[in-house]
């Protein structure tokens, strides 16, 4: 795997490096944002995943996070954000982050959530050889492959789903009606405990749901109170 770390404390990247190889994950290690990005996009198809630190010189990872969304929607991207900044941490999952690690933070965590994240965004290049594909899923009006990672809303194609996205839609549409908890989307998604901060699926929910508007009719419903349920059997 190879990872391209945006963060301007030395320190901070000199301690992860020893993990990665530890790993034996390539990385390299920029400390301006601007130049973060401009060797990125100099490269763009070869990283498996980005660590943006939210503070940056000369340009700041909400920045990045949005100029990266630009060309690639699908490279896994974890931002790092100061532990009281709330708000910081939502708007970097609206601009595109797939997670955020607040500092100061033990590297295990990192690594746990850089593997959890990777494990669940490795797309699939291979296509159907056949003249029909094979839908895991089928609504009435959704049809998923989960091994292309194709899902189709009223017989057309959603476009730019990130990693999480696809997930979040794939694991309600799985059990149409079924009202999920936010608690519960963050154990089934994100493979490891969030302790309670919901804001996180909300603002994924949020991302989707946009998405989705460019198709057709809302099929996310919010139940008050409980969560999240998917439902197209409503819907012409």
């Amino acid at each position: 795997m190879k990872i391209i770390m945006i963060e301007d404390n030395s320190s901070v990247c000199e301690m992860m490096e020893m993990f990665f190889q530890k790993e034996q994950w390539d990385s390299l290690f920029i400390h301006d944002g601007k130049e973060g990005l401009t060797t990125f996009l100099e490269a763009k198809e070869q990283w498996d995943l980005v660590i943006l630190d939210l503070n940056l010189p000369s340009m700041d990872g909400m920045q990045i996070c949005r100029e990266i969304r630009k060309v690639n929607e699908k490279i896994p991207i974890i931002m790092l954000t100061a532990k009281d900044s709330e708000s910081d941490q939502v708007i970097g999952l609206e601009m595109g982050a797939d997670d955020y690690v607040t500092k100061p933070f033990s590297p295990l965590t990192l690594i746990a959530r850089i593997k959890a994240l990777t494990r669940r965004a490795k797309l699939s290049i291979e296509k159907s050889d056949g003249t029909e594909k094979a839908y895991e899923i089928t609504t009435k009006q959704l049809k998923i492959n989960k091994k292309t990672r194709e899902a189709l809303l009223y017989n057309k194609e959603i476009e730019g789903l990130t990693p999480k996205e696809f997930d979040l839609l794939y694991t309600l549409s799985k059990n149409p009606k079924q009202v999920f908890s936010r608690e519960q989307l963050l154990t089934l998604i994100w493979d490891y405990e969030y302790f309670g901060d919901e804001r996180t699926v909300d603002a994924h929910i949020k991302k989707l749901r946009q998405k989705i508007d460019k198709t057709g009719p809302q099929v996310i419903q919010t139940v008050w109170g409980v969560g999240y349920k998917f439902d197209d059997t409503g819907v012409e």
